[in-house]
């Protein structure tokens, strides 16, 4: 089976004047108090090159200084490809979603970030590459993305935070249906949000981009749903009803809009491989503190062990929405956009999954996963004492995949 473009991956390294917008959004400086924000760009507009690399010095690869090249050189990220022909793909939307880590956020959990010096956490240092644009505020960065053709929606959590969720989309290419948001705090469920917004490519657009589209070609239309979950470790409970709530409405508009295809992606602040069932709401959170002993989550089918750790009337409703519920189940079937392009064990875990990560992309099964953009090594991140730090100015790293609809491919 050959790959979808060339012999092999090559550096998501895009030279600044080819996508602007690009190297803003992967470069460790364009950080903001925005929490989370999803952009959908089109395949023609994110391209990984096949030439030489730019010598740009905003470029993604960071190699503006010779004497530190080869250190910067292997903290470039690769695409991987799928390994399935996806030349009969015509229809294909790349997604992206990175939580920034706002500066409030990182102010108020200095424990989590002692490691890395104050002033690669300070808004100023952070901003540099664009320092020209303010953008601490939604209304700043949504003029400056304007510029590049991106339109945006943004949502501020509940009560005092300042930071919330944001979705961008390149107009030209993808029109928006329908939108909406879910506030957790009027469920008892924190000052968490999330959004949900219907999209709709452009079938002129897309016409007068390939070749072999014809005015006849379905209609393609997707959910797109971007969430920040609760951090706290100690309340799973929580969590879990913040995903249950957002996968319900996931479902709901989906099927209200046709039994359109779903992306979901954010933080959701767990790990992929956590077991489910666990029946301790403060290890069900798929998240270890420092210094913890259960350093590994598995899926247990055959446990059968006493239910140790009772859950209280409260903690079952905020969960699962009734205090006499015990059993939680969605309609969505999901797969992970990373599992469907197997990765290598240097950036992936013994699942599959990016091992430098809490946070996910899930689709259903309507669309096929052509390629992910790879995180980088733990050994590099080990070196780099971790995230973030003078390179990387988030304690996470973006993840990027490429999606096409599998009800769109050329039968010949």
């Amino acid at each position: 089976m050959k790959r979808c473009s060339g012999s092999r991956a090559t550096p998501f390294e895009t030279p600044m004047k080819s996508n602007p917008f690009q190297n803003l959004v992967l470069s460790d400086h364009h950080h903001h108090q925005i929490k989370r924000r999803r952009i959908i760009v089109s395949d023609s507009e994110a391209q990984p090159p096949s030439q030489s690399p730019s010598k740009n010095p905003n470029s993604f690869s960071f190699r503006s200084h010779k004497h530190r090249r080869h250190q910067k050189k292997a903290q470039k990220r690769e695409w991987t490809l799928s390994s399935r022909d996806c030349s009969s793909y015509k229809d294909r939307v790349i997604i992206l979603s990175y939580n920034v880590l706002g500066v409030a956020n990182a102010s108020k959990h200095p424990d989590l970030y002692y490691n890395v010096p104050a002033k690669y956490l300070k808004w100023r240092r952070r901003c540099k590459i664009i320092c020209e644009e303010e953008v601490d505020r939604f209304d700043d960065l949504d003029k400056l993305l304007q510029e590049h053709g991106f339109k945006g929606v943004y949502k501020a959590r509940t009560g005092e935070s300042c930071d919330g969720c944001a979705i961008f989309w390149k107009e030209k290419l993808l029109t928006v249906l329908h939108h909406e948001n879910i506030e957790f705090q009027k469920f008892g469920l924190r000052d968490n949000v999330a959004q949900l917004s219907v999209f709709e490519l452009n079938r002129s657009c897309l016409n007068s981009c390939a070749s072999t589209s014809t005015s006849e070609d379905a209609t393609q239309r997707l959910l797109v749903g971007n969430i920040h979950v609760l951090f706290n470790p100690k309340r799973g409970d929580i969590k879990l009803g913040q995903m249950r709530l957002f996968l319900e409405k996931a479902h709901k508009l989906s099927q209200e809009w046709g039994n359109i295809p779903v992306v979901l992606a954010g933080d959701f602040n767990s790990m992929p491989q956590l077991d489910i069932l666990l029946h301790d709401r403060r290890r069900i959170s798929g998240q270890f503190e420092r210094g913890s002993q259960f350093r590994t989550f598995r899926h247990n089918a055959n446990y059968s062990g006493p239910l140790v750790h009772e859950w209280s009337q409260e903690e079952l409703r905020l969960a699962t929405g009734n205090e006499t519920t015990t059993l939680l189940q969605h309609s969505l079937k999901l797969c992970s956009a990373y599992l469907g392009v197997p990765g290598t064990k240097l950036t992936r875990d013994g699942n599959g999954e990016p091992s430098a990560t809490s946070y996910h992309s899930e689709h259903t099964e309507q669309l096929v996963p052509l390629r992910v953009l790879e995180t980088l090594p733990m050994g590099i991140l080990r070196r780099t004492q971790g995230l973030p730090n003078k390179m990387w100015g988030s304690d996470h790293l973006a993840l990027v995949c490429e999606l096409a609809f599998a009800d769109n491919a050329n039968s010949t």
